[in-house]
């Protein structure tokens, strides 16, 4: 694509050269700079991508987009703002993908992964191809890749989205996060619906207040568009029991779909009956009621089916499809995920990491747990600190062993870390061991039969970040090995 061609989707630029080379590649990393580049240079937490405007030119970039003047031998665009630019760029380079895809975002503090696993089996269930872009990985079909952020940069994601329909998908499940939200990432995505899952304590380091991150989850559906298309409508999904719900269906102007256990709603559980393999409930639509059992435990995923099967029923779904693929549904990797190695005690591996997600998990093991409750849960560093005392507190009141330690402790001291966690419990009866691998060594020698564990926090992830280090750690294969190592002393 030339250059100036491209430039003409923006509106609000100013050029230093007349020059139209050919674009290639758009890329905001000079590191992965190749000949026919247009470079952007995006300001970052760390680092400003204006330095690296030269290296990027050295490695074969043509132009460069920038908001400011830079010397540099090639065609320079100077924006107001290059993270906008760049997803106005990004979406018109790669043919406007989601206008080619059934889209479907969803946010909320709690439940996004499982909800969108839960979206993507259904549709799988009916022989829909789908993408997938979250927490633990993209997905293309049955292709699975690496993702940095739960929510990818707008370059990253319209070129996924191009790749999934060079693929030939035609429905994209994604996670939309706050962050992304409101630094823009999503500009450009042209969603058809939009699922909310709830709002609860989290972030606070970025958005400050919670009425800020509210706002944030908000704009997904104030950017659903004011339009009624008939031939594409736009769809709502709403936990009508989340106070925040209100709120958002005043910011958009799409469908409003309801779902809820306690609100009356368009969707609704009922009579539900949770066991340790498994939930029964009856699912209440517009059109049928029907009795749907499954192997997902915990109130919070009989939300999370909810908010899922609302989604594929406005995408046309039939409701019969969606039981059967629920019910077949096994779990989702990091989500109340059991370890077994033939032990009589029961290891839990969930991403509980906020004090709503820690305190719905513990709640639901309090419902099956025949003996003791031990909970390991940390806190990560350079995050949000006003909940690491919450954390404690949940977790002292909900397990009769709290055992804190690290959970990717960044640039912070561990120590620090369990300070701010204890000062929420002075007073009552916790164990501190700074080493994960330690701590969760330490609740598997000590489980009884009957007893149940669970390792709070990090889920499906395989990394521990202490300082500058990326080290590998996983939950699941330090519980295995601990009590590999228990039977081997018996």
């Amino acid at each position: 694509m030339k250059l100036q061609t491209l430039l003409s989707c923006l509106h609000d630029f100013t050029t230093y050269s007349g020059e139209n080379p050919t674009i290639t590649s758009i890329e905001m990393d000079s590191r992965k700079v190749t000949e026919g580049a247009l470079f952007i240079c995006v300001k970052g937490f760390t680092v400003d991508g204006h330095d690296f405007a030269q290296q990027a030119v050295v490695n074969g970039a043509v132009a460069v987009v920038a908001e400011r003047h830079i010397e540099v031998p090639v065609p320079v665009i100077i924006v107001r703002d290059s993270k906008r630019a760049m997803a106005v760029l990004a979406d018109a380079f790669y043919g406007q993908p989601t206008h080619q895809l059934h889209l479907i975002g969803v946010t909320g503090t709690n439940g996004k992964t499982t909800t969108t696993h839960i979206i993507d089996q259904i549709f799988r269930k009916v022989q829909r191809k789908t993408g997938l872009i979250g927490t633990i990985h993209i997905k293309i079909g049955d292709e699975a890749y690496d993702v940095q952020n739960t929510t990818p940069e707008s370059l990253v994601l319209q070129k996924t989205f191009k790749q999934m329909v060079d693929a030939h998908v035609d429905v994209a499940i994604m996670e939309v996060s706050s962050h992304a939200l409101d630094m823009g990432r999503v500009h450009g995505c042209d969603y058809d619906v939009a699922v909310f899952t709830n709002l609860t304590q989290d972030h606070l380091d970025y958005h400050q207040t919670m009425e800020e991150y509210r706002l944030a989850k908000g704009l997904l559906f104030a950017q659903l568009g004011n339009r009624f298309d008939h031939q594409r409508p736009k769809f709502a999904v709403l936990n009508n029991d989340d106070p925040a719900s209100a709120q958002y269906k005043r910011m958009t102007a799409a469908t409003v779909i309801t779902y809820g256990i306690e609100t009356e709603s368009d969707i609704m559980a009922k009579d539900i009956d949770i066991t340790p393999s498994g939930m029964a409930f009856t699912l209440v639509t517009p059109a049928e009621t029907v009795r749907i059992q499954t192997k997902l435990i915990g109130r919070f995923n009989v939300y999370n089916i909810l908010a899922a099967t609302a989604a594929c029923l406005v995408s046309g779904v039939a409701l019969s499809s969606i039981v059967e693929a629920v019910e077949e549904i096994a779990g989702v990797p990091g989500r109340f995920e059991t370890v077994d190695e033939g032990q009589n005690f029961t290891v839990i591996v969930d991403y509980a990491h906020t004090p709503d997600s820690l305190e719905n998990v513990l709640k639901t093991i309090r419902q099956f747990a025949k003996r003791k409750v031990y909970v390991v849960v940390g806190c990560g560093g350079d995050r949000d600190r006003t909940k690491r005392p919450l954390m404690a507190q949940i977790a002292v009141r909900y397990a009769d062993v709290a055992i804190f330690t690290s959970d990717n402790p960044r640039s912070e001291r561990p120590e620090a870390i369990l300070k701010d966690m204890e000062s929420g419990v002075e007073g009552e009866l916790y164990i501190s061991i700074v080493d994960r691998k330690e701590a969760i060594r330490y609740a598997i020698q000590q489980a009884q039969e009957g007893d149940v564990i669970l390792i709070a926090g990090k889920g499906h992830e395989t990394y521990q970040i202490i300082g500058e280090q990326v080290l590998h750690f996983d939950d699941r294969l330090v519980a295995r090995e601990a009590m590999k190592e228990r039977n081997a002393s018996c």
